[in-house]
C-alpha cells in the first residue's frame, strides 16, 4: 500500500529517525533561502521606513518652499471677552470696537403650573391637552403630546414631544420651579433674532430670555454697528474670526505676522531631516548585526546630498548658518531659533531667498528670454530639500521607489521559490519512505525463507 510504512520492524533500524536525518540534509536549500527571504523581507521593510521619512522630510520642505509658511500670521485681542483667530494669509492690521450686547437663544415659560404631591413628577402629570401648537418662522406646527399612544398625555411627554421635532430646532423642558410646582419652558437651540417663537395659545407662555442677535459698535463714538446671529463675527478683516462672550468696550483685535509660526516650520523641517538621517544610520551602520542595508550606496549618496545642503554657501546670501542652521559634529541639523528670528526681523526678503530660491538657467540654446526650455534649479535650502526629497520618493521613477519595488520582486521571487521547495521535499519523503518499506518488506520475505529453508534441512536430517 502507497501509505505504509514499516519502521524496522524486520532491520531493528529506525527508519523514520534515518529519514528524518536525510530530510533535514535535503532541506539545506530551502532553509538557505528561507533565511535570505527573511532577511529580503527586512530590508523590504527598512526601504519603505526610510521612504516615509524622506515623504516627511519633502512635506516639511515644500511648506517652507511655498508661500503659505511665511503668510503665518496671529490674532491677539486686548480684551478677554473677545478672542481671535486668524487664517493663514490674512492681512495684518488692527480693528478697534466695543461689544454692545452678545446673541441670545429665545427661550419662554409657561404660565401654567403643573401641581405635584408626594413623589410626583413630570411624567405622573396631566398635561391637559393632547397637542400643542408652536409657531416657528411664521408657519404654525401642530405635535401631538401623547408619544406611547396610551390614551394619556404628561407633561413629561409635551417636552419630549417638542424636543423630538428636531426640524423646529427647539429644546422643551419641564423645570420644577417650586418643591410642589413644575413649569414647561421652551428654548431655541440657536441664538439670534431669528431664533424667536411662540408656542400655544397667547398669554399662555412669557419670555425668559428674547432672541437676539450679537452686536458690535466699530470705530469711536457711534461708529457703525455690525450684528451676528451667533457671537461669531467673521470678514470684518480679511481672513479673521471673532468670537465674543459678554459684553465689553475698547477692544482692539491686532493680526501681525507671527515669526515663531515660521520659526516653528524651520524645526519641523530640521527635525524631518536628521529623522532621515539617523533612519539611514540605523539601517546602514556596518557596526550593528541588525542593520539590513548595510554597504547601500544609493542611502550613502542621499545622506550625502541631504548634509550638503547646508556645507556650502547659499547664493550671495551668505551660509546657512545666518538664518540659524548648522550642521553638529556627528553630521545632524541643529537649528538656533533666536539667531533665526533675529534674521526674520532684520531683513525678512533676504530670510525667505535662503530658504526659498530658485535659479533660472538657460535651456539649450542659451537664451534665457526663451522660457520653454529654460531650467530650473533650487538654490534655497527649503527648496533643495523639497528636490531631493522628490527625487528619491516620486511614486514613479524616485530611488527608493525603485529599491522598494525591486525588493519586494526579488522577496516575492524567494517566497515562490521556497514554496516550491515543500512540493520537492515532500516527493522526497515519500520516495525514502517507499525505498525503506520495501526494504524491510523484501528483508522480511528473506527471513522467511531461511526459517522454510531450515526447517527442510532439519527434515532431512531427521529422515
Amino acid at each position: 500500500m502507497a501509505g505504509l510504512s514499516i519502521s524496522g520492524l524486520v532491520s531493528n533500524m529506525d527508519t523514520a529517525t534515518i529519514i528524518d536525518q536525510l530530510m533535514a540534509v535535503e532541506a539545506n536549500p530551502q532553509t538557505l533561502l528561507a533565511q535570505r527571504l527573511s532577511r529580503t523581507q527586512q530590508q523590504v521593510t527598512a526601504y519603505r521606513d526610510v521612504n516615509s521619512r524622506v515623504d516627511a522630510l519633502r512635506t516639511a520642505a515644500e511648506k517652507l518652499a511655498g508661500d503659505s509658511a511665511w503668510q503665518s500670521v496671529k490674532a491677539t485681542s486686548s480684551s478677554t471677552a473677545v478672542s481671535a483667530s486668524a487664517t493663514t494669509g490674512a492681512a495684518p492690521g488692527s480693528l478697534s470696537f466695543r461689544v454692545d450686547w452678545v446673541a441670545k437663544a429665545h427661550s419662554v415659560i409657561s404660565t401654567q403650573k403643573w401641581t405635584a404631591t408626594d413623589q410626583q413628577t413630570a411624567a405622573d402629570l396631566d398635561f391637559g391637552a393632547a397637542t400643542i401648537d408652536v409657531e416657528v418662522g411664521g408657519t404654525t406646527h401642530t405635535i401631538t403630546v401623547d408619544r406611547n399612544g396610551d390614551g394619556r398625555s404628561t407633561l413629561a411627554e409635551a417636552a419630549a414631544a417638542i424636543t423630538a421635532r428636531s426640524d423646529l430646532g427647539l429644546s422643551a423642558t419641564a423645570v420644577r420651579t417650586s418643591p410642589t410646582q413644575y413649569q414647561l419652558q421652551v428654548t431655541s437651540t440657536k441664538t439670534g433674532e431669528a431664533s424667536r417663537f411662540d408656542v400655544g395659545a397667547p398669554d399662555t407662555f412669557t419670555t425668559v430670555t428674547q432672541g437676539a442677535n450679537a452686536q458690535l459698535t466699530v470705530g469711536e463714538g457711534t461708529g457703525y454697528k455690525v450684528t451676528s446671529a451667533t457671537n461669531t463675527f467673521t470678514g470684518l478683516l480679511d481672513g479673521v474670526t471673532l468670537t465674543v462672550t459678554e459684553p465689553a468696550s475698547s477692544v482692539t483685535v491686532q493680526v501681525a505676522t507671527d515669526p515663531e509660526a515660521i520659526a516653528d516650520h524651520v524645526q519641523a523641517l530640521v527635525t524631518s531631516a536628521n529623522a532621515l538621517l539617523d533612519a539611514i544610520s540605523t539601517r546602514t551602520d556596518s557596526t550593528s548585526s541588525t542593520a539590513v542595508l548595510k554597504g547601500d550606496s544609493a542611502l550613502r549618496q542621499l545622506t550625502s546630498r541631504v548634509l550638503d545642503v547646508l556645507s556650502f554657501a547659499v547664493g550671495e546670501d551668505g551660509s546657512s548658518s545666518a538664518v540659524g542652521l548648522e550642521l553638529t559634529q556627528n553630521g545632524r541639523y541643529t537649528f538656533d531659533e533666536t539667531a533665526f528670528l533675529d534674521k526674520l526681523a532684520a531683513d525678512p526678503a533676504v530670510v525667505q531667498r535662503m530658504f526659498r530660491q530658485v535659479t533660472t538657467l538657460p535651456g539649450p540654446d542659451g537664451d534665457a528670454a526663451t522660457t520653454s526650455d529654460n531650467q530650473s534649479l533650487p538654490t534655497g535650502i527649503a527648496a533643495k530639500l523639497a528636490d531631493i526629497a522628490r527625487t528619491a520618493s516620486n511614486t514613479t521613477d524616485g530611488t527608493l521607489t525603485l529599491l522598494v519595488k525591486s525588493t519586494e520582486e526579488r522577496a516575492k521571487d524567494l517566497d515562490e521559490r521556497v514554496e516550491a521547495w515543500d512540493l520537492r521535499l515532500e516527493l522526497r519523503r515519500t520516495t525514502l519512505t517507499r525505498q525503506f518499506t520495501a526494504m524491510e518488506t523484501a528483508l522480511g520475505t528473506l527471513r522467511n525463507q531461511a526459517s522454510w529453508l531450515s526447517s527442510q534441512l532439519s527434515s532431512l536430517s531427521s529422515s
